[in-house]
């Protein structure tokens, strides 16, 4: 039986990684998924913000609720020490 896993329980992990670099994926609908590279900047009550170097002089930052890890539209990897950690 596959454990259920709270929105709380998801903040907590996250919380402990503020500053790592993250790789993120994310359904984007219509068969289209983004697969970015960045720094996981923030965490709020409701929502996490990712850094992400766009190359071109620009920085970008993307905001996701917890909400859309428990549903799976996005999933976060943690980069560290060359060992890759999924948040979930």
């Amino acid at each position: 039986m596959a454990t259920r896993t709270t929105l709380n329980e998801i903040k907590r992990n996250i919380e402990g990684f503020v500053g790592q670099k993250v790789t993120l994926k994310a359904n984007k609908g219509r068969k289209k998924i983004m697969v970015r590279e960045g720094i996981l900047e923030n965490t709020y009550p409701n929502i996490f913000v990712v850094l992400i170097d766009g190359g071109f002089d620009s920085v970008r930052r993307v905001s996701y609720s917890y909400s859309d890890i428990l549903t799976e539209t996005v999933e976060i990897t943690i980069c560290k020490d060359n060992q890759r950690i999924k948040v979930s």
